[in-house]
């Protein structure tokens, strides 16, 4: 399977050995006893992120030479431990990995496959996490087929999940990242049943975090409850003990919408805990990075 990981330049293999041998270490430790009421962790929460990089181009009045330089500013200013991306294209992540620096990497594949296409990548900080398995499958009939739209569709739409483990406290979760369609309702609903179907297949003990740009407002659209699965993932944007000022996440580089549609999505599973939530809307002179607005959450697992 294409995997683009720039660092650390470990074999899948080698990778998964380390992680196992870490985490087997992490629940030999001596374990303190904890209440279900114990108070939140900010130290052993994960910084997650979803972000539509809007795919790099030199053409028109937004190119990514120029927004390059926001990105790599609010990117360091917030390292997230987990970023699922958007629309971001091979070189363009390589830029963003680069300028996020030598402790992260990422786990992608072009919707056209290879380095082809848009990606839908999963980028983690690897001194905090390190991926022990992955997979990738297309939004259609026929999931395993690279490349396949069979649902109304006329761009090819895919996931992305990782299986990690958090090396600070030993803990194992599934992330899955995607990207629905922009047109098409009936290819939203059936990519979201799909989704959810796959996220049900994995191990049932393992908490799952989902990111993504959905296409529709959260609360006001079939797809955002069917995604929710019947409570078997809540929205961290809700669920949140604090959170900021919500603004439209789409944005097209007009100006910002207060209280505007959330089409960016974090969700958790219901034993999750979302200590923040927020919607970032970091430019500069007028320069913002993407046409989306990236969405957090600082998340205890």
């Amino acid at each position: 399977m294409p995997v683009s990981v720039p660092r650390p330049s470990l074999s899948r293999r080698t990778a998964l050995h380390a992680a196992a041998a870490a985490v087997t270490a992490a629940r030999t430790a001596p374990v303190a006893a904890t209440s279900p009421a114990r108070p939140p962790d900010r130290r052993r929460a994960l910084r997650v992120m979803s972000f539509n990089l809007r795919f790099a181009s030199e053409t028109g009045p937004h190119p990514w030479s120029e927004r390059r330089p926001v990105m790599r500013r609010l990117l360091r200013r917030e390292r997230p431990h987990l970023l699922g991306t958007q629309e971001g294209l091979h070189g363009q992540l390589r830029d963003v990995v680069d300028d996020l620096g030598a402790r992260y990497a990422w786990i992608g594949l072009g919707r056209a496959g290879g380095s082809h296409d848009e990606f839908t990548a999963v980028l983690y900080d690897a001194h905090r996490l390190t991926p022990e398995e992955y997979d990738h499958f297309w939004l259609s009939a026929t999931p395993a087929l690279i490349g396949s739209a069979t649902w109304g569709n006329t761009v090819v739409r895919m996931a992305s999940w990782v299986r990690f483990a958090d090396r600070l406290t030993g803990r194992r979760f599934h992330v899955l990242n995607t990207h629905l369609d922009h047109a098409h309702q009936g290819s939203r609903e059936r990519g979201a049943e799909l989704i959810t179907s796959r996220l049900r297949a994995l191990e049932p003990s393992l908490p799952r975090i989902v990111t993504g740009d959905f296409n529709v407002a959260a609360h006001r659209n079939p797809v955002y409850d069917a995604m929710l699965d019947r409570g078997t993932l809540k929205d961290t944007w809700d669920d949140a003990a604090e959170r900021g000022r919500q603004y439209a996440t789409f944005h097209g580089y007009r100006p910002l919408v207060p209280d505007g549609d959330r089409v960016d999505w974090i969700l958790v599973s219901p034993s999750a805990r979302t200590l923040r939530a927020g919607i970032n809307t970091f430019s500069e002179d007028g320069r913002f990075p993407s046409d989306h607005l990236p969405v957090q959450a600082l998340v205890e697992l």
